[in-house]
Protein backbone atom coordinates (compact mmCIF):
# COMPACT_ATOMS: atom_id res chain seq x y z
CA UNK A 1 0.00 0.00 0.00
CA UNK A 2 1.34 3.67 -1.15
CA UNK A 3 2.19 5.55 1.86
CA UNK A 4 -0.68 8.22 2.12
CA UNK A 5 1.90 10.99 3.27
CA UNK A 6 4.49 10.52 0.57
CA UNK A 7 4.96 13.13 -2.94
CA UNK A 8 2.52 11.99 -5.44
CA UNK A 9 1.86 12.81 -9.60
CA UNK A 10 -0.40 16.10 -8.49
CA UNK A 11 1.00 17.58 -5.67
CA UNK A 12 4.85 17.49 -7.76
CA UNK A 13 3.35 19.15 -10.50
CA UNK A 14 2.05 22.23 -9.07
CA UNK A 15 4.82 24.38 -10.34
CA UNK A 16 5.78 27.20 -7.91
CA UNK A 17 6.59 30.39 -9.40
CA UNK A 18 9.87 31.19 -9.78
CA UNK A 19 11.29 34.79 -8.52
CA UNK A 20 14.83 36.23 -8.81
CA UNK A 21 16.75 35.38 -5.47
CA UNK A 22 14.70 32.19 -4.80
CA UNK A 23 15.99 28.69 -5.22
CA UNK A 24 12.85 26.28 -4.73
CA UNK A 25 13.63 22.78 -3.13
CA UNK A 26 11.93 19.32 -3.57
CA UNK A 27 13.00 16.85 -0.96
CA UNK A 28 12.51 13.36 -1.51
CA UNK A 29 12.81 10.14 0.70
CA UNK A 30 13.60 7.30 -1.91
CA UNK A 31 13.26 4.55 0.35
CA UNK A 32 9.36 5.70 1.36
CA UNK A 33 6.81 3.56 0.18
CA UNK A 34 5.08 3.90 -3.09
CA UNK A 35 7.25 6.74 -4.10
CA UNK A 36 8.39 6.17 -7.27
CA UNK A 37 4.88 4.96 -8.38
CA UNK A 38 3.23 8.61 -7.37
CA UNK A 39 6.32 10.19 -9.69
CA UNK A 40 5.69 8.04 -12.20
CA UNK A 41 6.84 4.67 -13.77
CA UNK A 42 10.51 4.15 -14.25
CA UNK A 43 9.59 4.01 -18.55
CA UNK A 44 9.85 8.09 -18.24
CA UNK A 45 13.26 7.87 -17.67
CA UNK A 46 15.85 8.08 -20.94
CA UNK A 47 17.99 5.73 -22.49
CA UNK A 48 21.43 7.48 -20.57
CA UNK A 49 19.22 7.86 -17.18
CA UNK A 50 18.37 4.01 -17.50
CA UNK A 51 21.88 3.02 -17.81
CA UNK A 52 23.30 5.06 -15.18
CA UNK A 53 20.49 3.52 -13.18
CA UNK A 54 21.54 0.19 -13.50
CA UNK A 55 24.95 0.52 -13.19
CA UNK A 56 24.67 1.41 -9.54
CA UNK A 57 25.29 -1.94 -7.69
CA UNK A 58 23.57 -1.15 -4.51
CA UNK A 59 19.37 -1.59 -4.78
CA UNK A 60 19.66 2.03 -1.90
CA UNK A 61 21.52 3.94 -4.58
CA UNK A 62 20.10 2.89 -7.66
CA UNK A 63 16.42 3.39 -5.94
CA UNK A 64 17.71 6.98 -5.29
CA UNK A 65 19.09 7.84 -8.45
CA UNK A 66 15.63 6.87 -9.82
CA UNK A 67 13.53 8.67 -7.48
CA UNK A 68 15.51 11.96 -8.26
CA UNK A 69 15.24 11.87 -12.10
CA UNK A 70 11.76 10.91 -11.70
CA UNK A 71 11.46 13.79 -9.95
CA UNK A 72 12.88 15.98 -11.80
CA UNK A 73 11.54 15.20 -15.06
CA UNK A 74 8.07 15.59 -12.94
CA UNK A 75 8.96 19.33 -12.06
CA UNK A 76 10.29 20.02 -15.53
CA UNK A 77 7.30 18.87 -17.30
CA UNK A 78 5.60 20.91 -14.33
CA UNK A 79 7.16 24.22 -15.90
CA UNK A 80 7.50 23.04 -19.50
CA UNK A 81 4.24 21.37 -20.33
CA UNK A 82 6.16 18.88 -22.13
CA UNK A 83 5.47 15.15 -21.00
CA UNK A 84 7.78 13.49 -18.21
CA UNK A 85 8.79 10.76 -20.74
CA UNK A 86 9.75 13.21 -23.95
CA UNK A 87 11.32 15.61 -22.08
CA UNK A 88 15.40 15.69 -23.93
CA UNK A 89 17.46 15.28 -20.87
CA UNK A 90 21.14 14.45 -21.57
CA UNK A 91 24.44 15.20 -20.05
CA UNK A 92 26.76 18.66 -20.83
CA UNK A 93 30.41 17.60 -21.66
CA UNK A 94 32.86 17.25 -19.20
CA UNK A 95 34.83 20.65 -18.76
CA UNK A 96 38.07 18.43 -18.86
CA UNK A 97 37.78 15.55 -21.17
CA UNK A 98 34.69 16.76 -23.54
CA UNK A 99 32.80 13.65 -22.48
CA UNK A 100 29.36 13.53 -21.98
CA UNK A 101 29.24 12.88 -18.37
CA UNK A 102 28.90 16.34 -17.06
CA UNK A 103 25.70 17.51 -14.85
CA UNK A 104 22.33 16.54 -16.99
CA UNK A 105 21.19 19.37 -18.81
CA UNK A 106 17.43 20.04 -21.05
CA UNK A 107 18.35 20.04 -24.94
CA UNK A 108 15.80 21.83 -27.17
CA UNK A 109 15.14 24.24 -24.09
CA UNK A 110 11.74 25.80 -24.19
CA UNK A 111 12.34 29.71 -23.13
CA UNK A 112 10.14 29.26 -19.94
CA UNK A 113 12.18 26.38 -18.89
CA UNK A 114 13.95 26.94 -15.35
CA UNK A 115 17.42 26.28 -14.44
CA UNK A 116 17.55 23.43 -12.39
CA UNK A 117 20.57 21.16 -10.12
CA UNK A 118 20.02 17.70 -8.39
CA UNK A 119 21.91 15.59 -6.12
CA UNK A 120 20.94 12.76 -4.04
CA UNK A 121 23.07 10.73 -1.26
CA UNK A 122 21.91 7.66 0.99
CA UNK A 123 17.97 7.44 0.60
CA UNK A 124 17.72 11.37 0.07
CA UNK A 125 17.29 12.86 -2.95
CA UNK A 126 17.14 16.72 -3.51
CA UNK A 127 16.11 18.76 -6.92
CA UNK A 128 17.04 22.65 -7.03
CA UNK A 129 15.07 24.94 -9.76
CA UNK A 130 15.41 28.74 -9.61
CA UNK A 131 15.05 31.64 -12.41
CA UNK A 132 19.13 31.93 -13.06
CA UNK A 133 21.43 28.92 -12.39
CA UNK A 134 21.79 27.16 -9.66
CA UNK A 135 23.45 24.35 -7.97
CA UNK A 136 22.68 22.11 -4.88
CA UNK A 137 24.32 19.48 -3.24
CA UNK A 138 23.49 17.20 -0.38
CA UNK A 139 25.64 14.24 1.56
CA UNK A 140 25.58 11.89 4.23
CA UNK A 141 27.59 14.00 7.49
CA UNK A 142 31.08 12.71 7.69
CA UNK A 143 33.44 11.76 10.63
CA UNK A 144 36.43 13.89 12.24
CA UNK A 145 38.82 11.69 11.13
CA UNK A 146 37.83 11.82 7.00
CA UNK A 147 37.49 15.27 7.67
CA UNK A 148 41.06 15.88 8.90
CA UNK A 149 42.15 13.29 5.85
CA UNK A 150 40.70 15.78 3.60
CA UNK A 151 41.85 19.23 4.64
CA UNK A 152 44.84 19.66 2.22
CA UNK A 153 42.68 19.43 -0.33
CA UNK A 154 40.68 22.65 1.00
CA UNK A 155 41.22 26.39 -0.07
CA UNK A 156 44.41 27.74 2.50
CA UNK A 157 42.15 29.93 4.29
CA UNK A 158 39.29 27.17 4.31
CA UNK A 159 41.94 24.80 5.96
CA UNK A 160 43.12 27.86 8.60
CA UNK A 161 39.68 28.17 9.66
CA UNK A 162 38.73 24.67 10.12
CA UNK A 163 42.01 23.94 11.73
CA UNK A 164 40.51 26.36 14.83
CA UNK A 165 38.14 23.46 15.50
CA UNK A 166 37.84 19.74 16.39
CA UNK A 167 35.60 17.28 17.22
CA UNK A 168 32.08 17.14 16.20
CA UNK A 169 32.58 21.05 15.30
CA UNK A 170 35.19 20.51 12.71
CA UNK A 171 33.36 17.28 11.21
CA UNK A 172 30.27 19.80 10.62
CA UNK A 173 32.13 22.39 9.97
CA UNK A 174 34.31 20.35 6.84
CA UNK A 175 30.92 18.59 6.10
CA UNK A 176 29.23 22.20 5.73
CA UNK A 177 31.62 23.41 3.62
CA UNK A 178 32.14 20.76 1.38
CA UNK A 179 28.43 21.00 0.25
CA UNK A 180 28.49 24.56 -0.08
CA UNK A 181 31.53 24.27 -2.53
CA UNK A 182 29.71 21.21 -4.68
CA UNK A 183 26.70 23.39 -4.63
CA UNK A 184 28.73 26.51 -6.08
CA UNK A 185 30.64 24.22 -8.65
CA UNK A 186 27.73 22.09 -10.16
CA UNK A 187 26.49 25.88 -10.38
CA UNK A 188 28.84 26.90 -12.47
CA UNK A 189 28.50 23.77 -14.10
CA UNK A 190 32.16 22.33 -13.86
CA UNK A 191 31.78 19.99 -10.38
CA UNK A 192 34.95 18.91 -9.22
CA UNK A 193 36.72 19.03 -12.16
CA UNK A 194 37.40 22.86 -11.38
CA UNK A 195 39.37 21.49 -7.97
CA UNK A 196 38.03 22.20 -4.36
CA UNK A 197 41.07 24.38 -3.66
CA UNK A 198 40.07 26.54 -6.51
CA UNK A 199 37.37 29.13 -4.82
CA UNK A 200 37.12 30.19 -1.30
CA UNK A 201 33.85 29.01 0.11
CA UNK A 202 34.94 29.43 4.25
CA UNK A 203 33.40 32.00 6.98
CA UNK A 204 33.23 35.78 5.35
CA UNK A 205 35.24 36.98 8.04
CA UNK A 206 37.49 39.97 7.48
CA UNK A 207 40.39 38.38 7.27
CA UNK A 208 39.80 35.96 4.71
CA UNK A 209 39.18 36.38 1.09
CA UNK A 210 36.04 36.84 -0.94
CA UNK A 211 33.80 34.52 -2.39
CA UNK A 212 33.20 34.11 -5.90
CA UNK A 213 31.92 36.99 -7.41
CA UNK A 214 28.38 36.92 -8.95
CA UNK A 215 27.23 33.73 -6.65
CA UNK A 216 25.52 33.79 -3.18
CA UNK A 217 25.95 30.00 -1.51
CA UNK A 218 25.13 29.21 1.97
CA UNK A 219 23.85 26.08 3.76
CA UNK A 220 20.35 24.65 3.72
CA UNK A 221 19.57 22.87 7.52
CA UNK A 222 17.37 19.58 6.69
CA UNK A 223 15.51 17.94 9.27
CA UNK A 224 16.90 14.85 8.04
CA UNK A 225 19.17 13.31 10.86
CA UNK A 226 22.84 12.50 9.37
CA UNK A 227 22.61 14.98 5.84
CA UNK A 228 23.92 18.26 5.11
CA UNK A 229 23.00 20.32 1.93
CA UNK A 230 23.63 23.76 -0.07
CA UNK A 231 22.44 25.92 -2.27
CA UNK A 232 24.71 27.70 -5.12
CA UNK A 233 22.30 30.87 -7.01
CA UNK A 234 24.27 33.35 -9.64
CA UNK A 235 23.24 36.72 -7.92
CA UNK A 236 24.23 39.30 -6.79
CA UNK A 237 22.38 39.90 -3.69
CA UNK A 238 22.21 36.68 -0.68
CA UNK A 239 19.51 33.83 -2.06
CA UNK A 240 16.70 32.55 -0.35
CA UNK A 241 16.03 28.56 -0.43
CA UNK A 242 12.05 27.42 -0.28
CA UNK A 243 12.27 23.87 0.97
CA UNK A 244 9.25 21.87 -0.95
CA UNK A 245 7.37 18.34 -0.44
CA UNK A 246 9.29 17.77 2.88
CA UNK A 247 9.45 14.03 3.66
CA UNK A 248 10.69 13.10 7.09
CA UNK A 249 10.82 10.14 9.30
CA UNK A 250 12.08 8.31 11.85
CA UNK A 251 16.14 7.44 10.78
CA UNK A 252 17.61 4.97 12.63
CA UNK A 253 21.21 5.88 13.47
CA UNK A 254 23.85 5.47 10.36
CA UNK A 255 27.31 5.26 10.23
CA UNK A 256 29.05 9.06 8.66
CA UNK A 257 29.92 8.23 5.50
CA UNK A 258 33.70 9.52 4.32
CA UNK A 259 34.39 13.23 3.02
CA UNK A 260 33.67 12.52 -0.22
CA UNK A 261 30.86 9.80 0.04
CA UNK A 262 29.14 7.27 -2.52
CA UNK A 263 25.76 7.94 -3.98
CA UNK A 264 25.94 11.50 -4.49
CA UNK A 265 26.19 11.17 -8.06
CA UNK A 266 23.96 12.86 -10.27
Amino acid sequence: MRDPRAPHGDAIRTAPPLMPGVVHLWVLHAEWPGVVEGLGCEGALGTEETARAAAYRSPRDRQTYVVAHLALRSLLSAYTGIAPDRLDLGRAPCPRCRGRHGPPVLRSVPAHAPYFSLSHSHGLAVVALAASPVGVDVQRAVREESALRCLGALHPHERQQLTELNGHQLALGFGELWVRKEAYLKGIGTGLCRGVAADFLGAPTPAAPPRPEGWSVHNVPLPHAGHLAATALRSTAPHRTVIHREATRTHRPTRPAPCTPEGTRT
